[in-house]
């Protein structure tokens, strides 16, 4: 868009929304952008199917980098402080502010994202005024994943090698697919890197993974989505 354009899609869209994602390791058959391109694709689905739901969402630009410390001990991870983080998502939700939008929606994709959304989103609430709605959005489709994959279905497990083998099939190396190799985990631990978690850097087994089930979760959690959205319409 031109600033032009801009300023009449800032004021129509119902929700402004800000898709989040990261940089980190996925494993040895994922890329670094995993999170990123969820985000991206993901967000879209929302945003092409938001009409008929009588929603106007215009979609920003993906948050390429999250907060990501855990992820630190696996090569090409960066990270951002989760201080920093959250300025940074609360400047972006500042400026939307000012172009005269209504709502601001923020769709999550990494976990380590959540605790600064949350601080983030306080923020921009109670200091700028801002209306702003959370989608982590594997929280919409948890109960499918789970009785499908299980519980270890996470970080670069099932779930995350199907969406990738779903929409860039081209990025997956299929040969470097193994079952997670897991170390032990003590339920009083509250952080942890990746690397004392698992040998590879994933979690669950994702030769399990399941392309076409998972494009169905996505149809699913998208309608559930957007009708939350909807529901104060």
């Amino acid at each position: 868009m031109t600033w032009e354009e801009a300023e009449t899609a800032f004021k129509a869209a119902d929700y402004v929304a800000l898709p989040c994602g990261s940089t980190e390791q996925h494993s040895l058959h994922l890329p670094m952008s995993v999170d990123t391109l969820r985000s991206s694709h993901l967000t879209d689905e929302l945003a092409e199917r938001a009409h008929a739901h009588g929603l106007e969402l215009l979609v920003l630009p993906p948050l390429p980098y999250g907060y990501s410390e855990h992820h630190l001990s696996f090569s090409g991870t960066i990270t951002i402080d989760a201080d920093t983080y959250q300025d940074i998502v609360v400047d972006i939700g500042r400026s939307v502010k000012e172009h005269g939008a209504d709502r601001f929606l923020i769709t999550n994709f990494h976990a380590g994202n959540i605790e600064p959304h949350k601080l983030a989103i306080d923020r921009l609430q109670r200091d700028h005024d801002l209306p702003t709605r959370y989608v982590n959005w594997t929280d919409f489709a948890r109960e499918e994943l789970e009785e499908r994959f299980g519980d270890n279905w996470g970080h670069a497990g099932e779930h995350e090698t199907s969406v990738i083998e779903h929409y860039r099939p081209e990025l997956v190396r299929q040969e470097k697919k193994r079952p997670q190799t897991m170390h032990g985990t003590s339920d009083s631990e509250r952080f942890r890197y990746f690397d004392d978690l698992t040998d590879e850097g994933g979690l669950g087994d994702p030769t399990a993974s399941d392309p076409a089930f998972v494009a169905d979760v996505v149809e699913e959690t998208t309608e559930r989505i957007l009708k939350d959205l909807s529901d104060d319409e």
